[in-house]
This record gives C-alpha cells, structure tokens and sequence, in this order.
C-alpha cells in the first residue's frame, strides 16, 4: 500500500500547490465565471481538469523523455501554446468595451452551448501552456518509483483531475457571487483588458522563448 500512497500524496501535495499559483487559468476561470454564470465558470473548472487528465496521461508515458529526445516537439509545442495565449489575450481585450447584459445573481448553470464552451475553452487554455506538460513530468518523475504499479497509474490522473477541478470550482464558485459579479461590471473595460494583457504577455513570453531557443 505505501507503494501507492507515499507517491500518489506527494504528487497530490505538490499539483494542489502548483494549481493554486496564479497562471493564465486563473485568468481564464476568474473572467467565466464573473462575466458569465456560475455553471459556465464550473464548465471551466472542468476543462482545467480535463486538461489536467491529459498532462497526467501524457506524463505517465513519457513526455519528458519525448521533449529531450526531440527538442523540436518541444519547441513546436511552445511556440503553439504561445500563439493560442496571445489569441486569447487580444480576444479578450477586443471585447472589453462590449457591454454585457447578465442578472445580478449567478445563475446555477449557464446554458448547454456557453457551459460547452466555456468547458472547450477551459480545457485549451489548460494544455497550451507546455511549461505545465514540464512540470507535470518533473513532479512525477521526483515521485513515481521506476516501475508504475497499474493501481498507481489508474489513481495518479484521477487525483490531478479532482485537484484542479476543485481548485478552479472554488474560485468559479467565489466570484461568480453577487459582489465580485457587481465589480467587475462596474469595471469590465479595465478588468478585461488587464487579463487580456496578462494573457498576452504570457503568450508573447513563450514565443520568444521558443525563438531565442530554435
């Protein structure tokens, strides 16, 4: 049992403090969750899980290695993931001004087409970052032992899905409330176009470093 436990509450413990730092998802779920509805803020959170699933997969089989191995695949990987942030960014930034009509209070969910995309959006936001693939295979391989028993492997994607659905739920969950919803109407042109250009610089920072590497 300690075979499977030990590793499984270390990568736990280091993944919950790695959701918790503030990144481009945060951005991303903070915005959903306050300029639209609580359920398309949750439908984020879901795709941040989701995403979460597919570096935890991917790092089990060895997406490290895959990155030394072929440099190319990781630059192509950051200059994509660049690119996708700085779209991102400017979309948010172009619709700062667009006045919003929404109720006071959150409702429970958004609708099926906005919770589908706020999930797809969530999700793309979540694996266009190949600095969160790094660490992922970085934390697993200071962890996991040589030899993955399939219990371990099976257990290791389910925690990282729970940790970052429940990380970025709870934050859906704080500013999708009255206050937080009442704010960021109130300055939606600045608030947009500060996480825009977060977004942007962060996107701007991943392609120049692919370029100052290839």
């Amino acid at each position: 049992m300690n075979e499977i436990m030990v590793p499984l509450l270390g990568i736990a413990g280091a993944m919950t403090i790695g959701a918790m730092s503030p990144g481009p998802s945060f951005v991303m779920v903070a915005r959903t969750a306050v300029s639209s509805s609580r359920g398309d803020g949750l439908a984020a959170a879901l795709g941040m899980g989701a995403g979460g699933i597919v570096f935890a997969i991917a790092a089990l089989v060895g997406l490290q290695a895959a990155f030394l191995a072929v440099p190319a695949l990781y630059l192509a990987v950051k200059l994509a993931g660049g690119a996708y942030l700085v779209y991102l960014g400017v979309r948010i930034w172009r619709g700062a001004r667009e006045p919003l009509s929404v109720p006071q209070q959150a409702g429970p969910a958004g609708t099926r087409g906005h919770a589908r995309r706020a999930f797809l959006l969530g999700m793309g936001t979540q694996i266009s970052n190949p600095k969160t693939a790094v660490v992922y295979a970085s934390i697993f391989a200071a962890f996991l032992p040589r030899e993955v028993p399939l219990a371990l492997a099976l257990a290791v994607p389910v925690a990282i899905f729970c940790i970052e659905t429940a990380w970025y739920a709870i934050v859906a969950l704080a500013l999708s409330s009255a206050a937080p919803r009442a704010a960021y109407l109130r300055y939606k042109a600045w608030i947009d176009r500060a996480a825009g250009g977060v977004m942007v610089l962060l996107g701007l920072k991943l392609l120049a470093s692919g370029v100052r590497e290839g």
